[in-house]
């Protein structure tokens, strides 16, 4: 009798906690970049945030999606990308808005003009979604004749999470260039570390995919490479990054 008693308030503590990990799996990537959101509108510089940040976890979470299409995983996971795509946006939008209104360069660059030294770095936020819908379009085509293929559906598991794992390279490369974290909300970087090490856990528990699991150890290893030189370059005077016509955009989330 005390067994079922108990199994009866087991149940719906179990369920809660269930709901209560899948909501921060959806929306808790998200998290550490609204810091670094209110730092660029207050700031009006987005000069410590790499967009190629934004390019990553675009190009990472449309892959993810289309690997649901050919392998179906956790719920959760596949609304976490959706909700990214749409942060990532809004942060891309916000981004190229700042820069466009510092920069003294007045020439309009754009998608259309295909010229590789400026890509990312188009004066208009429509480019940026020209670009991230021809991409998405692109490769869903390619997975819509390949979705029989075992090894080409595995394959574009792989490179999603892979991908995505590299998220924070942007970052580290920018901040050991100008050998300074000027710039970078460390609060954001805090937020990845935690957010990663709780999603790589998810993983292992919820038996995702391996894919998942190898590549968010590797995600979490470069988190801690960057608030590794967070303290690093803390005990040296810090320098400013200098101001370039085509700033270098952030893991940047």
């Amino acid at each position: 009798m005390e067994a079922e008693s108990l199994a009866w308030l087991l149940a719906p503590l179990h369920r809660l906690v269930s709901w209560g990990a899948a909501g921060a799996m959806v929306f808790g990537g998200v998290v550490p970049y609204i810091p670094q959101y209110r730092q660029i509108r207050r700031t009006q510089s987005a000069e410590g945030f790499s967009t190629y940040v934004c390019l990553v976890l675009l190009v990472a979470n449309i892959l993810r999606i289309l690997f649901w299409f050919g392998r179906r995983f956790e719920s959760p996971l596949l609304w976490q990308s959706i909700i990214m795509i749409l942060t990532m946006l809004l942060m891309l939008k916000l981004c190229t808005e700042v820069r466009v209104a510092n920069e003294l360069n007045i020439k309009r660059r754009s998608f259309a003009d295909f010229d590789p030294h400026h890509f990312w770095h188009w004066s208009s936020f429509g480019d940026y979604v020209q670009c991230v819908l021809a991409f998405a379009g692109v490769a869903a085509y390619i997975t819509y004749l390949s979705i029989d293929s075992t090894l080409f559906v595995e394959t574009l598991g792989f490179l999603a999470v892979l991908t995505e794992a590299m998220l924070g390279l942007p970052q580290l490369l920018r901040n050991q260039r100008h050998r300074s974290t000027e710039g970078m909300s460390i609060k954001m970087v805090l937020m990845w570390t935690s957010g990663d090490t709780f999603k790589t856990a998810y993983f292992l528990l919820k038996g995702a995919p391996l894919q998942f699991s190898v590549c968010g150890l590797l995600q979490v290893l470069v988190d801690l490479a960057i608030l590794g030189q967070a303290y690093a370059f803390a005990r040296r005077p810090q320098k400013p990054a200098p101001h370039a016509a085509h700033p270098a955009s952030a893991k940047a989330l």
